[in-house]
């Protein structure tokens, strides 16, 4: 079962991704917009993993040009990479916004714009697509960007909370890197 899990988590999470778009609506007048758009980051995300890892295109494409043919990232690693880096930081984040202060959020927003930042700037490099570039710059830009502004505008958002944002972005795709470029 887990292994099944850890091949299939990406059609569950579109699926997933999908419906907590379609209820997003129903906060809207109960929630300020800030909060509104730091808790669209997960679904967002969800969306993006859909085009990143369908058909596992984004660990065959990482295997294919770092690994060189070899496996550095395995179909678990993405699986936890993915639902432990991505939705459970989201969770937590969305969870501080809404009841410590919006400028957590920043956590998932910086994280979405982190990763458009790492796909474009593989497209640049490669010159080439990579699964999860359409998204990053369709999705991730523009609404991670709102997202941004409008904490931003609420004037609760502290130094240290882009700080935090920022750096919890930066670690986790750090450690991604880490993980894949390590001695095997």
């Amino acid at each position: 079962m887990i292994d099944r899990l850890a091949r299939n988590w990406v059609y569950g999470g579109f699926l997933a991704g999908v419906m907590l778009f379609a209820l997003l609506p129903l906060l809207a007048g109960a929630i300020s917009w800030a909060l509104l758009l730091t808790i669209a980051q997960l679904p967002l995300y969800m969306l993006h993993q859909f085009e990143e890892h369908d058909a596992d295109r984004f660990r065959r494409f990482v295997n294919a040009q770092i690994g060189h043919g070899q496996e550095v990232l395995s179909p678990r690693a993405v699986c936890v990479i993915n639902i432990g880096g991505v939705w459970a930081v989201d969770v937590v984040a969305i969870w501080l916004a809404a009841t410590a202060g919006i400028g957590f959020g920043l956590i998932a927003i910086y994280g979405v714009l982190v990763n458009a930042v790492v796909h474009i700037a593989a497209g640049l490099v490669l010159r080439r697509y990579n699964p999860g570039l359409v998204t990053s710059i369709v999705l991730f830009l523009p609404v991670g960007g709102a997202a941004l502004w409008d904490v931003q505008q609420t004037g609760q958002a502290t130094p240290l909370q882009h700080a935090i944002g920022l750096g919890a972005a930066l670690l986790i795709h750090a450690a991604i890197i880490a993980w894949v470029r390590r001695p095997r």
